[in-house]
């Protein structure tokens, strides 16, 4: 079993950042595979500026790891993160989002911007 103890206030840090449902399904989504800002800009109809402050807020705190590919940024969850068994055992409870990553697929859309 899994280690999931944290501090308290940790804690309260991450539930607070994932209490934005955009950042949770951003988390979400990137257990299934990383992701590229574009991609994120396709899912959530949002602008490029917006989703980066998303995911800026989670590289902050170290959830999040960018993997720069040429002048494209690939996200993906930072599995060696202290806290991370806690972010594991809350994003299993949520709703499968595999259908927005289809979703993209069947537009066309995925990976747009490489």
């Amino acid at each position: 079993m899994l280690k999931t103890e944290i501090e308290m206030d940790q804690a309260a840090t991450i539930l607070k950042l994932l209490g934005d449902k955009t950042r949770l399904t951003m988390m979400k989504i990137l257990t299934i595979q990383e992701c590229c800002v574009c991609e994120f800009v396709d899912i959530f109809k949002m602008s490029q500026p917006s989703i980066s402050q998303h995911l800026r807020k989670l590289k902050d705190i170290g959830l999040v790891i960018e993997d720069r590919r040429g002048r494209w940024i690939f996200y993906s969850i930072n599995t060696n993160h202290a806290s991370y068994p806690f972010v594991q055992a809350l994003l299993q409870q949520l709703p499968d989002q595999t259908f927005k990553l289809k979703e993209l697929d069947e537009q066309g859309t995925r990976i747009s911007c490489c």
